[in-house]
């Protein structure tokens, strides 16, 4: 730890970073019973605190790497840092971007000065393309967290948060992808104040550093999901792992839906809107700081800002059930006059969010429902007992993806007499091609039976399929999806599906 104090308080970062302030979370702090503080490194000159590092480790180039020129692999915060870092140092630097890279990031490493190359369809192909351009051109590699003087960089944020709030601290919650951040914070606090826990937080489908600590090495991970790419690494680094299984007190995962519950709580406050990677961190104190056995201020890292407009209708559509303040549910109503208006009166004065109904032969109906919520958990399973007591059949949809994603915008889709058919929800690059990849790889015999696509501002859409198979051929269809390489799950069993969108 002294060789990393050393590094952080010799950092460079100060001569283009600022230093950012520490906000109370007024409402946060009442709701939890204790004082909540955001690191707002959100309002960095490139709305993220990845500029520390990038600057750090350039500025300590000898004068011949200088002249060799830079590069690096990333889809987002980190080549902004190293482009705007570069530029300020007059150094040449190369940024590789995959071609899912959405274009407002491309043109904001064009705009800084970087030299934008896009190449291969994932990070791990850019950066395998870097490397080989690395080598080629005799370019320097800046690593976006294995790095001593990355971490360093990083790290004088740990400095500021102590220096800023002098009284009881229990807890700093840190954002973690490959775990630079992490590292470098938690090498000066528990040098300085070995009391402070150091809690790590990651996205429940990107938990790199969870998988190294319980491996006892960085071990990749078969899938990373890509909600909050920012974090979304598919191994920890070996020196970042090193100093976070010594250093941090624990890792808490956090799904979705309570990323998106934390950025509306940084919006109430800040009125500034985070990128869900920068959220990471507030999601895992709102979920973990009642358990903290330590008094004093809890604080999280607002780590970004780089949000793509278009993701804002998925994270307003699931800040309430992270929040626990919406309850989507499955009901079961007779097909018969009155039935509506019934089921409503049941719910009292509570107010609906959606309704989907569509009319359906026989004697019931299914019909999907949000429910604001304003006391969470509990008033839902009251909601649930008092719907099953008066002789509804109920199924919980608000954990449900599927539901979430695809089912409720698809209500009342029932066929008559299908048979073999299979759903499959799946994720496709959004890029050229792929879905036509997708539909060039089914047997001319294998029929599309429902279809569902909705763009969600990400890197990948998401894709809900029916397809019809006859039981014969389920060996040859398994072979196809291998083959494709997208990632896939099998949602035929379902109870979404079979409430609202299976065969009678």
């Amino acid at each position: 730890m002294q060789d990393y104090v050393r590094r952080i308080l010799n950092s460079a970062v100060y001569e283009a970073a600022i230093e950012t302030p520490l906000e109370r979370l007024g409402a946060l702090s009442d709701r939890l019973g204790r004082e909540v503080l955001l690191k707002r490194e959100d309002l960095q000159p490139v709305f993220s605190f990845k500029l520390r590092g990038a600057y750090n480790k350039l500025a300590k180039l000898t004068e011949d790497e200088r002249r060799r020129g830079v590069i690096c692999a990333s889809a987002g915060n980190h080549a902004q840092g190293v482009a705007y870092s570069a530029r300020r140092m007059g150094i040449r630097a190369v940024i590789v971007m995959p071609t899912t890279t959405p274009s407002i990031k491309v043109e904001a490493v064009r705009r800084l000065g970087g030299e934008a190359v896009i190449a291969g369809d994932t990070f791990d192909d850019a950066r395998l393309h870097s490397l080989a351009l690395c080598e080629a051109q005799n370019l320097v590699f800046v690593h976006p967290y294995d790095d001593p003087e990355v971490i360093a960089g990083q790290g004088t944020i740990g400095m500021e948060l102590l220096r800023q709030h002098a009284g009881p601290i229990g807890a700093i919650y840190v954002p973690i992808g490959g775990g630079g951040l992490a590292a470098g914070i938690a090498a000066y606090v528990k040098f300085l104040r070995p009391e402070i826990r150091v809690i790590g937080v990651e996205p429940e489908d990107a938990a790199s550093m969870r998988a190294a600590l319980v491996a006892g090495r960085p071990v990749p991970l078969n899938e990373v999901g890509i909600f909050a790419d920012g974090v979304a690494v598919r191994q920890a680094g070996d020196e970042t792992f090193r100093l976070c299984s010594e250093l941090l007190d624990g890792v808490v995962t956090v799904s979705t839906d309570e990323i998106c519950a934390a950025i509306k709580d940084i919006f109430d406050h800040t009125r500034a809107i985070a990128e869900p990677a920068g959220a990471v961190s507030l999601a895992g104190l709102r979920k973990h700081a009642g358990e903290l056995d330590r008094p004093g201020a809890v604080i999280a890292i607002a780590s970004g800002a780089n949000m793509n407009f278009d993701r804002l209708r998925h994270v307003a559509e699931r800040a309430e059930i992270g929040e626990r303040s919406e309850a989507l549910l499955g009901v079961t109503i007779p097909e018969k006059p009155g039935a509506y208006r019934g089921f409503i009166r049941l719910l009292g004065d509570r107010a609906i969010t959606e309704f989907n109904y569509r009319i359906a032969p026989g004697a019931s109906a299914q019909i999907f429902v949000g429910v604001r919520l304003k006391r969470g958990e509990a008033e839902k399973q009251e909601i649930i007992t008092l719907l099953r007591e008066s002789g509804h059949a109920v199924v919980d949809m608000t954990d449900n993806e599927l539901a979430k994603l695809h089912v409720r915008y698809m209500v009342g889709g029932r066929v008559e007499g299908l048979s073999g058919e299979m759903l499959y929800r799946f994720e496709f690059p959004e890029r050229p091609g792929a879905l036509l990849r997708f539909l060039e790889g089914l047997r001319s015999d294998w029929n599309i039976s429902l279809f569902h696509y909705r763009n969600h501002g990400s890197d990948f859409g998401r894709v809900l399929a029916g397809i019809q198979v006859p039981p014969d051929e389920r060996v040859a269809f398994d072979a196809f999806l291998d083959d494709l390489g997208y990632a896939h799950w099998d949602e035929t069993a379902n109870p979404a599906y079979a409430m609202f969108l299976g065969t009678h």
